[in-house]
């Protein structure tokens, strides 16, 4: 069975509701796909996260956001997203996967593959993708990383407790996770290419793991680099040789990138240096017709330019593209 709709749109994070929303309330039959649940990415940050900024900055569709602190924390932003959605009643199909987009402008033809393996088709006449990058990490391209102890992602310390673990990378999620398993008992190392913590480093955070560094607690090596995992020790690449570490879990937490192949089989044309795509600035509208780009994709590689703070106003400068087209 073929469905029909104005817009499709491909994500239901943060921006991808505030792009139904928009459309939605401007009398456009607006249906969102997402791979995942709900916030998906938000939902597979570490459990115990808080955000680096305020409630205000985060909500959408004018609805408030309340928060117990001044920063809210993972749980909140779940909360508030859900009801957010409920509230707007947005048509939202999780668990479901975009296959192929085909047609054109006007005459698009979304098809997805649902969690049960069963096959949909939308109809659309206009298209905006919302697809994050989380869901990408960037890989150490080492022997070993296949294996079942490398994570990509972090979510809490605790099965970590007396075992030996290495984090690789330096930035945000790296520091918290490496704090966060030394507090939860964990043997922590921390192995990065550059000379230190990087300077982006929340400044409440970036001292505090200086300082456990500094004496010892948790091991650092930088200027190093990890050259093969095996199943009980990691060969590690450091200024004075290569050593072997003892080891029982990997977090890889190196960044993540937008699914630049996803993009690409889209149609959507892509700079060369810098992996930004082809858009309109006024509308986000890209270089395939009808296909607009919302959200930390439109960065390309510079995904620290984006968040949801800035992101999630896509969505009017979107809507009102496509209402100005179909109304």
């Amino acid at each position: 069975m073929t469905e029909s709709f104005d817009v499709v749109v491909v994500g239901a994070g943060p921006t991808g509701l505030a792009c139904g929303i928009e459309t939605q309330q401007r009398g456009l039959k607006t249906v969102l796909v997402e791979k995942g649940c709900v916030v998906n990415s938000i939902y597979h940050y570490p459990t115990n996260m808080t955000f680096f900024t305020t409630p205000e900055l985060l909500e959408i569709g004018n609805i408030p956001m309340t928060s117990l602190n001044d920063k809210p924390n993972r749980t909140e932003a779940l909360k508030y997203y859900r009801r957010v959605a409920e509230h707007f009643q947005l048509e939202i199909r999780q668990y479901e996967r975009v296959d192929r987009i085909a047609g054109g402008d006007g005459a698009f033809q979304v098809f997805t593959t649902d969690r049960l393996e069963c096959r949909h088709e939308y109809q659309a006449r206009k298209i905006v993708l919302a697809t994050g990058y989380y869901d990408v990490p960037n890989m150490l391209d080492v022997p070993g990383e296949e294996l079942g102890k490398v994570r990509h992602y972090y979510r809490e310390a605790h099965p970590y407790y007396n075992h030996d673990v290495a984090v690789i990378g330096a930035k945000n999620s790296a520091a918290i996770a490496a704090l966060e398993l030394w507090w939860a008992g964990a043997r922590v190392t921390l192995i990065h290419r550059g000379p230190g913590i990087s300077d982006s480093v929340k400044y409440w955070i970036k001292p505090n793991i200086e300082n456990r560094i500094q004496n010892g607690e948790i091991r650092a090596y930088f200027h190093s680099r990890v050259v093969e995992i095996q199943p009980d020790s990691i060969r590690v690449a450091t200024p004075d040789g290569e050593v072997s570490l003892k080891n029982d879990f990997v977090f890889a937490l190196i960044g993540y990138r937008p699914d630049l192949a996803f993009l690409n089989a889209t149609g959507i044309a892509l700079e060369p240096d810098t992996l930004r795509p082809r858009t309109n600035p006024e509308t986000l509208e890209s270089d395939r017709a009808g296909v607009y780009l919302a959200g930390v994709i439109v960065a390309g590689m510079h995904t620290n330019e984006i968040f949801i703070e800035n992101g999630r106003l896509h969505g009017r400068l979107i809507a009102e593209a496509i209402a100005s087209k179909l109304l």
